[in-house]
């Protein structure tokens, strides 16, 4: 991890959560956006469902139909495999082939009177109870020997009546698909003509030793039963079923009759029917509203539908289509390979969406509503927003937080701020840090909360005192502290270079008292550093050593840590991290406040880091795998063995190798030989001399150094 690595991951964090802190007024937008995604979301899946469901109803009636038309189809077969079975038909059938033999086709009618006469006696009854339209008998040769209508007598058959010959040839009954006939038939209107669509069901008609010698053929009215089949079920006003070839010819009748022939796809004729009539074409437009389309009808091409079935395929569509009117539709579709054609099943789309309206109009309703009520939310957050910034502002100025008078602003970070200040009652000088209010996060509080609950629990003189803490109705938050004067050691070293031995470790000694105190609380400050330690004149004492900064303390115990400190990234400063804090930060423990302070050491004695490098990474590499150079070669001047020594232990890569307490460590430090002496007259000397440079008041809330690098955190604000 490489210092840009640190210092930019960092600021994008808390820019982020300064963004959102600041832009409040967003946040009822991005509700908003969400509720509309999630709205969005419902209905799509509600149509989705709407759509399922008239698929489910368009293949339930499109199934219900089949399977009428097929049970039909079945009743068909099994009434002319009776009539085919009588003996009485059988004999008289075998009567007329024995007579038909040897007599030209022009002469069987004639020659053949008597016999056709009993045969059609016979067969009256069946078709008059059927409501057959007539009767056929032919013979292995595709000749007709008798039937209803003289004309067909000696006539080979039609093409149209191949599928029942083949199949009665085979042994089985079988029936045609609608086809037009070849002789006048009755028309359903009291006439006679050619082109009436005919059906034919027919069975093998055999002899006494079970042979095939004739068949018998029964004509069907399609408009009557065939038609009627397939509107057993129907969807709506505008559901209809009918039968297509593989050509795109309609086989049934339509239920739009009266409506094609006023938009001209049949003629205007009272025996004009759609059963052979009508090819199921697009016409490209809506031809009930009036329009016309562009191409002729040769050129148009086969619906959705009627292409699908042409292809021999089954399906369904409710995204939409037009039929053969032009009409918006949805359908499903069944190519029965058995009959040889297709069965569609269709319905308006106007009728088949008004649910999906229903829907539409419903949702477009709410997220009306929500918009409004977003708007005005908008709105509000906006004026609420300004008022609070406008009354911490005020409170900021008025230079009063809760019991707090401030006076001037002596530090800053990137929290917030640090005020010199004094107690309204007391009159006791202060130092009031505070979060800036366009900062306050949920995660930035916590922080600032942990922070003083666990630095108040210390009482050690040479860790830094926090008085109380609060908030105030503007929404500040705040903690007051004793307000220091003096020098964080980074300014020291910065200003007046590396420091006598016996000045380092009275130093340390000190900052030894305060860890001693806060590991036996069971805390680490895991953010030991020369900025993080100040050197003041307290009661007559010089170079008195105050800790600061517990914003980052871990509590070892594991009921104590808190989650605002738990995180993937490091925790700390990684000129003064050790290798346990950089490669495992969770496994810290009091040995690696031990490292942090050999470091602080050494940059006392030497005036530079342990570690230096370009990036952060390179930096933490060296504190993991890199033996420290010793102060002595750094300084390049001799050095206290002892302390030296001492000091390059404490640097030890396994905390194993380290003295194992702040308490050994002080103790360490009292026996080393030092070679550079700092005797307290030494030090008021050097205070004397340090008040007639500007000294620099501040409090316990470091700010950034020139290096900029002290304060550079990852894990941590």
């Amino acid at each position: 991890m490489n210092s840009q690595a640190h210092k930019s991951r960092l600021p994008s964090r808390s820019t982020s959560n300064l963004f959102f802190r600041r832009q409040l007024w967003i946040w009822p937008l991005v509700a908003a956006a969400v509720l509309a995604m999630v709205a969005l979301y419902l209905r799509r899946s509600v149509e989705s469902a709407l759509r399922q469901s008239l698929t489910d109803q368009l293949q339930a009636v499109l199934e219900t139909d089949v399977t009428a038309l097929e049970f039909w189809i079945s009743e068909q077969k099994a009434i002319v495999s009776g009539v085919a079975r009588d003996p009485e038909v059988v004999t008289l059938v075998g009567q007329l082939i024995t007579d038909a033999r040897g007599v030209p086709d022009d002469e069987l009618r004639l020659k053949l009177e008597k016999p056709i006469a009993l045969v059609r006696a016979q067969m009256k009854g069946y078709v008059d109870v059927h409501g057959y339209l007539g009767f056929m008998i032919i013979d292995r040769e595709k000749k007709i020997l008798a039937s209803s209508y003289d004309e067909l007598i000696g006539t080979d058959i039609a093409p149209g009546y191949l599928p029942f010959f083949e199949a009665a040839l085979g042994g089985s009954a079988g029936i045609t698909r609608p086809f037009p006939s070849t002789i006048a038939l009755p028309d359903g209107r009291g006439g006679f003509r050619t082109g009436v669509p005919t059906m034919i069901a027919g069975a093998p008609i055999r002899n006494a030793k079970r042979e095939i010698v004739a068949l018998l053929g029964l004509r069907i009215r399609p408009e009557a039963d065939f038609t009627k089949i397939l509107a057993v079920a129907r969807t709506g006003s505008s559901g209809e079923t009918y039968a297509c070839d593989s050509e795109g010819i309609m086989l049934s009748e339509s239920r739009f009759d009266d409506e094609l022939k006023q938009i001209g796809l049949l003629p205007d004729r009272e025996d004009a029917s759609s059963i052979l009539n009508i090819r199921i074409r697009d016409p490209g437009v809506d031809m009930t509203d009036g329009r016309r389309p562009v191409l002729r009808r040769s050129q148009q091409p086969l619906t959705f539908a009627a292409a699908q079935v042409a292809a021999g395929h089954s399906g369904s569509n409710v995204v939409g289509y037009r039929d053969y009117r032009g009409v918006p539709t949805v359908g499903a579709w069944a190519w029965l390979p058995n009959l040889g054609f297709g069965v569609i099943t269709e319905m308006d789309m106007s009728q088949a969406m008004a649910p999906f309206a229903a829907v539409r109009r419903t949702f477009w309703g709410l997220f009306g509503l929500l918009l409004v009520a977003s708007i005005v939310i908008f709105i509000y957050s906006i004026l609420m927003a300004r008022l609070q910034r406008s009354a911490r502002r005020s409170a900021l100025e008025a230079k009063r937080l809760g019991q707090y008078i401030l006076e001037d602003r002596i530090g800053a970070g990137g929290m917030g701020a640090v005020y010199r200040a004094h107690h309204a009652m007391l009159r006791r000088p202060t130092a009031v840090k505070l979060i800036d209010p366009d900062k306050t996060t949920d995660v930035s509080i916590a922080r600032f909360e942990r922070e003083v609950q666990l630095t108040s629990q210390l009482n050690h003189p040479n860790t830094i005192a926090i008085y109380d803490y609060g908030r105030t109705p503007e929404g500040i938050f705040y903690y007051a502290m004793e307000l220091l004067d003096g020098l964080t050691l980074q300014t020291l070293v910065e200003r007046f270079g590396p420091q006598p031995e016996e000045r380092v470790v009275n130093i340390m000694k000190q900052v030894c008292g305060s860890l001693i105190e806060a590991h036996a609380a069971g805390l680490i400050h895991r953010d030991i550093k020369p900025a993080n330690i100040m050197i003041n004149r307290r009661g007559g004492i010089f170079d008195f050593v105050k800790l600061l900064d517990f914003g980052l303390v871990k509590a070892v115990d594991g009921p104590r840590q808190s989650s605002v400190t738990a995180g993937p990234g490091l925790t700390g400063t990684p000129l003064y991290m050790s290798p346990e804090a950089i490669e495992k930060g969770w496994t810290v423990d009091a040995r690696s406040d031990i490292y942090a302070l050999g470091a602080v050491g050494y940059y006392l004695l030497t005036g530079k880091p342990v570690f230096e490098g370009d990036n952060i990474v390179e930096i933490c590499l060296r504190h993991v795998d890199t033996p420290p150079v010793p102060p002595s070669v750094r300084l390049r001047q001799p050095i206290s063995p002892d302390l030296e020594n001492l000091i390059l232990r404490c640097l030890a890569k396994s905390p194993a190798d380290r003295p194992q307490s702040a308490k050994e460590l002080r103790q360490l430090l009292e026996g080393a030989k030092v070679l550079d002496n700092w005797t307290d007259d030494d030090a008021a000397a050097w205070w004397q001399s340090v008040l007639g440079i500007a000294l620099a008041t501040t409090a316990a809330f470091p700010t950034q150094s020139s290096q900029g690098r002290d304060t550079t955190t990852i894990g941590a604000t």
